[in-house]
């Protein structure tokens, strides 16, 4: 969010973008964020739906005004809310990589053409690849002709009404 002032113009504007920018910057530093994503690995809480801790809000908080601690020196102003944003981004960032890297395997591509993903950062948050594994899937067809034959299809609607 931007707020114009009367008087300055469109120059507090543009200081006010520089600035920012120079904390995203910050926050993507090698010296800062290997630290930071560390820290979240060692808070399942915030990331790991199976850990029991998960649904408990308090806790939770607590794990997340840690972070926050951890964040305050990078980015004085920020927030909860500003954390949640900036883990989905780097969350949804290593997903986007990393289906270019499953997708290149599916191809059939060789080895020397399989996708190698280009965020520095990228290996350090391969803990979050538990998460987006997919579900295994649920068929209500049958998976053989034996199955097959065995069902039998109940009358139709039209065949009831016939009498």
């Amino acid at each position: 969010m931007y707020i114009r002032s009367v008087t300055g113009g469109r120059r507090n504007v543009i200081a006010d973008r520089s600035n920012e920018d120079k904390m995203v910057d910050k926050f993507t530093a090698p010296d800062f964020l290997p630290n930071f994503v560390d820290k979240y690995r060692e808070l399942p809480c915030l990331w790991q739906v199976q850990c029991r801790d998960y649904s408990n809000k308090l806790k939770r908080k607590a794990a997340l005004e840690k972070l926050l601690e951890l964040m305050k020196p990078v980015y004085p102003t920020a927030d909860i809310t500003y954390l949640k944003a900036k883990f989905g981004s780097l969350r949804s960032t290593y997903n986007r990589e990393r289906k270019k890297v499953q997708d290149s395997l599916r191809s059939g591509a060789t080895a020397d053409d399989v996708y190698v993903p280009r965020l520095w950062y990228y290996h350090s948050l391969h803990f979050l690849s538990d998460l987006t594994e997919p579900r295994p899937s649920l068929s209500i067809l049958p998976s053989t002709s034996a199955e097959a034959s065995e069902v039998q299809p109940g009358p139709s609607t039209q065949e009831e009404g016939v009498d």
